[in-house]
């Protein structure tokens, strides 16, 4: 299954709500277009970072896609502590 129900089913075989999915969505395209344009970049990168969803261990493509989402929320936090950039909206 692929697409959107096919994600949501994946989410709720997780044990996360399937009725979150808008909510995600909104939250992984508005905040990365935040970081991208460099307005509220604070807010964004720490509500991105908070964002690890693989936890399942026993599987090893879910252990490596969660070590690469720990990495990405390593950056974000970075980003959240340094703040933006001279060229960004936030820095106007």
């Amino acid at each position: 299954m692929t697409g959107y129900a096919g994600t949501q089913g994946y989410m709720e075989s997780m044990g996360v709500p399937g009725m979150l999915l808008p909510l995600v969505i909104l939250l992984e395209i508005g905040g990365a277009l935040a970081l991208i344009v460099g307005w509220k970049t604070r807010w964004a990168a720490w509500a991105l970072a908070a964002i690890i969803f693989h936890s399942n261990f026993a599987d090893q493509m879910q252990s490596v896609l969660f070590m690469k989402n720990l990495a990405m929320a390593g950056g974000l936090l970075i980003l959240a502590a340094h703040g933006p950039g001279v060229l960004s909206l936030g820095k106007k």
